[in-house]
């Protein structure tokens, strides 16, 4: 028997070797974060849902019971229901438009990979290193009417007695003011990414030709960078239409039930009125628009994608 015979029977008898236990079951050990987080979030969900649809007051907790849908019917001929719902949704879109359009412009300004600009915008990410609630307390400091050095700055200007947070007519612009400070370096760092990882080909070419910048940036560059902004506008929506540290922080949801946002109300609902049924549908209720509003982005970015790609 020649040589390569031998060495072929010989690895034809080794039997193949088993696959280890570790190994087994290590796809398991991998995914075990992923579940734990599942039913961390899934516990509450589920435990907010079942409130719900009881009559559940922690004061009076001999009445409680299950009322079905009452809840949610209740909300319907309430007032204050619909105020409520009227000022989360004028407060997220007035914050995520402002911060979209501040974010575009600063990142097209740092568009350029230079160390100046690089070191500019480390610097702008500053604020969004602060914690809203901590933010909130130093801009109600800042623009005390008695020595906010806002309120100073105003008066420079001609403008004496400006009330900010504790007036009806310019508490909502003084709490999207805060916002805008603290997260348009969210939306600024995400589109200048965007920005830089464009193809250069489509700007050269538009360079060599002549073509005007307004044309440049109405259809090259925004439609390219459409999906990155339609991303940032659905993490700044999400976090916005749920915004409580800075309204809370800042006002309580005043003055009166001007800034009574969906979590502000969640919260007084079930820490002042004890009332866990009635909070807990509330948060259900933003829920539902919180998951409706994000299908909606998700579907545009899907469809923006198909069309970049050549599909649509």
């Amino acid at each position: 028997m020649s040589m390569a015979q031998l060495l072929q029977t010989d690895t034809t008898a080794r039997p193949k070797p088993r696959p280890r236990p570790r190994g087994r079951w290590l796809p398991y050990l991998l995914s075990l974060p992923a579940l734990l987080v599942c039913i961390a979030i899934l516990v509450p969900f589920v435990t907010a849902a079942v409130y719900s649809l009881q009559r559940y007051r922690l004061n009076l907790p001999y009445l409680r019971g299950f009322i079905g849908v009452d809840n949610y019917i209740d909300f319907l001929t309430d007032p204050a229901f619909w105020n409520t719902l009227k000022i989360s949704l004028v407060y997220t879109a007035v914050t995520v438009i402002a911060e979209l359009l501040l974010g575009l412009g600063i990142a097209l300004l740092l568009r350029r990979p230079t160390r100046f600009h690089n070191a500019v915008s480390i610097m702008l990410l500053l604020p969004l290193m602060t914690a809203p609630a901590i933010a909130a307390l130093m801009w109600k400091l800042m623009t005390n009417p008695g020595f906010g050095i806002l309120s100073y700055l105003v008066s420079l200007l001609g403008v004496h007695d400006f009330k900010w947070a504790s007036d009806p007519s310019t508490a909502l612009f003084t709490v999207v003011l805060v916002d805008v400070w603290v997260y348009t370096p969210f939306i600024m760092i995400l589109l200048l990414a965007g920005l830089r990882s464009l193809p250069r080909q489509p700007f050269e070419a538009a360079a060599l030709d002549g073509v005007p910048a307004s044309f440049v940036f109405f259809r090259i560059t925004l439609p390219m960078l459409a999906p990155y902004i339609i991303t940032a506008s659905l993490f700044r929506l999400l976090d916005s239409i749920q915004q409580f540290d800075i309204i809370y922080a800042m006002t309580q949801g005043g003055p009166g039930d001007r800034l009574m946002v969906f979590q502000v109300q969640a919260y007084l609902e079930f820490f002042q009125y004890t009332n866990v049924g009635r909070s807990a549908a509330l948060l259900m209720i933003l829920w539902l628009i919180t998951n409706i509003l994000s299908n909606i982005f998700i579907k545009n970015w899907l469809r923006l994608r198909e069309r970049a790609h050549g599909h649509a």
